[in-house]
């Protein structure tokens, strides 16, 4: 009978090799713990693992990385070990990662903030509008009362610049006569600068702003810009930064006197700001009467006119936080 090697008889009789080896040559069960592994011959002595880590913890390279010791060391003319063996030798003794000081950022404070009336807190954003041409950019800076949804300022400049942040924020607050208790913005260049913390400072106003990378911290300004946006009118391009000021005027003076917002009882935020919402609302609530009075049958229930909000929140606390706090 011919000889066949191994390999090929276990693949013609569908048998893997290592079940072939353990039947012809059965390891019984094995008692108490494996024999030790003979290591190999470029192992390293203990003694010289020990003297490996303390070349890696001498003051002079303390703060460096590991090829930069394995580089300095043999240009010095000594040689240890390969560079993957002081990796090895690290990790074993727990100094594998980052071995030098590294500042600790603790975690932004999410921002709550409640406004139970105008003129409490504000919040601010910039936008950008796309010029005449690719690459001009106009930026339209907006502030909005986050209770009455009232656009108290907006300015269209060719730039983000501090300076220019800091006299819109200005001129909003001595326009509006009365300081809003908190301003929020993002964390934008203008909106963290020098000087508009400065001058927020010396009006005595309270700054806050939203964690990184988070834009549903600045949910108000967020909407708002997008009510612009999705305007029918809303040109792809603007051809010059009087042709932006010319459709901002005609939008915000429309989006404060015109446009009845959902979250203030489907009142225009001028009336909401300079406090005739709750005269419109009873003015609405007589004609509801009377349509109800003249056909009831129309109605399941007696109608009742919208009612303005009581509170609005820029990330109002959750049942259970409030509660913790209590």
């Amino acid at each position: 009978m011919a000889e066949i090697s191994v390999q090929r008889a276990c693949t013609l009789t569908g048998t893997s090799r290592a079940t072939y080896y353990r039947r012809v040559k059965p390891v019984g069960p094995r008692h108490g713990p494996w024999l030790p592994r003979t290591p190999p011959p470029q192992t390293l002595s203990s003694a010289e693992r020990v003297q490996v880590l303390a070349v890696l913890n001498a003051p002079a390279y303390a703060d460096l990385a590991i090829p930069q010791v394995w580089a300095r060391e043999l240009d010095a003319g000594r040689y240890w070990c390969s560079m993957s063996t002081m990796y090895r030798i690290a990790r074993a003794a727990g100094q594998s990662r980052e071995r030098r000081r590294q500042a600790t950022h603790p975690p932004r404070v999410r921002p709550e903030l409640v406004a139970t009336g105008p003129s409490q807190v504000w919040s601010w954003d910039i936008t950008a509008l796309k010029g005449p041409v690719k690459g001009v950019w106009f930026k339209c800076y907006v502030i909005i009362d986050i209770y009455s949804r009232y656009v108290t300022g907006w300015l269209v400049a060719a730039a983000e610049d501090a300076i220019v942040a800091r006299d819109f924020l200005a001129t909003a607050v001595t326009g509006n006569g009365i300081e809003p208790h908190t301003i929020h913005a993002d964390r934008g260049g203008a909106m963290t600068s020098k000087p508009v913390s400065e001058m927020l400072v010396d009006l005595g106003v309270l700054r806050s702003h939203s964690r990184p990378r988070t834009s549903n911290d600045n949910p108000y300004s967020e909407a708002q810009f997008k009510t612009m946006k999705y305007m029918p009118d809303f040109p792809d391009r603007f051809g010059s930064i009087a042709d932006a000021r010319a459709f901002c005027d005609t939008f915000f003076t429309a989006y404060n006197h015109e446009h009845r917002h959902s979250g203030i009882g489907w009142h225009t935020p001028a009336s909401v700001h300079y406090g005739t919402a709750d005269q419109i609302r009873k003015h609405r609530q007589t004609t509801l009467d009377a349509a109800y009075t003249q056909h009831p049958a129309r109605f399941t229930r007696r109608p009742h006119a919208p009612q303005l909000p009581e509170q609005a929140w820029i990330n109002q606390p959750t049942t259970q936080a409030q509660t913790v706090s209590i």
